[in-house]
């Protein structure tokens, strides 16, 4: 059974003690793909560094995160922009709009947003979306694109029936992460509705750690744990489940 983590943050400072022993333990669980958002111009080298020493295993994304982008967004974009020009990536991302933390920015988180989407067409690849307290504003922006090749994932999924079709109806998939075992979380009554051919498996490692480890760190060998549960909620079988998602995810990255 090979299953995929589409959002994970292997680079993170927070595996700094384990990373190898980590990561062993994800292939262990049958994690086949890791495939690694960028954040700014900080992460770049240690998301490298995942791809030379992981090869096969760990796919870089170029983009720069909505949390990201401050007054000097735009030489964070201009670094984006070199890089995509210099060897191509799976996907941009991550990139989105983030009202939960700071709306100070929002009007550039905008534009940064449109700039990378108009990147991922040129360069026909899928955008990784962050909408953090932005799916409906996120959903507009891509219909004003109006571009039949942007597609990709709403990293994180956590919205409504409402908003799900909505992305359906772009051409765009879901992710679900650790949110979808959370009792009283509300993600696997909407997803109930939901066909597995819309949906990825994530974790988001380091952060939301699906139960029973929520409040801990989480790790790319806890996808098994999100896949067991919307098998659940669907009823289908884990071995179902793990290869729809993982063709979802291949069919969107390209075969690697």
């Amino acid at each position: 059974m090979e299953l995929i983590d589409t959002h994970t943050h292997l680079y993170a400072k927070r595996f700094e003690s384990d990373r190898a022993a980590m990561i062993q333990r994800a292939k262990d669980a049958g994690i086949s793909a890791c495939y690694l958002p960028n954040i700014d111009s900080e992460s770049i080298p240690g998301m490298m560094e995942l791809e030379k020493e992981y090869p096969g295993f760990c796919f870089p994304m170029m983009g720069l995160h909505p949390c990201s982008v401050k007054a000097d967004y735009e030489q964070e974009l201009a670094i984006v922009k070199e890089w995509l020009e210099k060897r191509p990536f799976v996907a941009v991302g991550e990139i989105g709009i983030d009202l939960y933390w700071d709306k100070t920015f929002f009007e550039q988180q905008k534009k940064a947003f449109i700039q990378q989407a108009e990147w991922a067409i040129a360069y026909d690849i899928p955008i990784v979306i962050h909408s953090r307290e932005s799916i409906d504003i996120l959903i507009d922006l891509i219909r004003e694109i109006n571009d039949p090749k942007l597609r990709g994932i709403f990293h994180c999924f956590t919205g409504d029936r409402a908003q799900a079709q909505s992305i359906i109806e772009l051409g765009f998939l879901m992710g679900i992460g650790g949110v979808v075992t959370f009792k009283n979380g509300g993600l696997a009554e909407t997803i109930s509705d939901i066909g597995i051919e819309h949906l990825v498996l994530e974790t988001d490692a380091p952060y939301l750690a699906p139960t029973p480890y929520r409040g801990k760190r989480n790790e790319s060998a806890y996808v098994r744990l999100i896949a067991e549960k919307i098998a659940e909620v669907k009823a289908v079988s884990l071995e179902e489940l793990a290869q729809v998602t993982t063709q979802n995810a291949r069919s969107l990255f390209g075969a690697n």
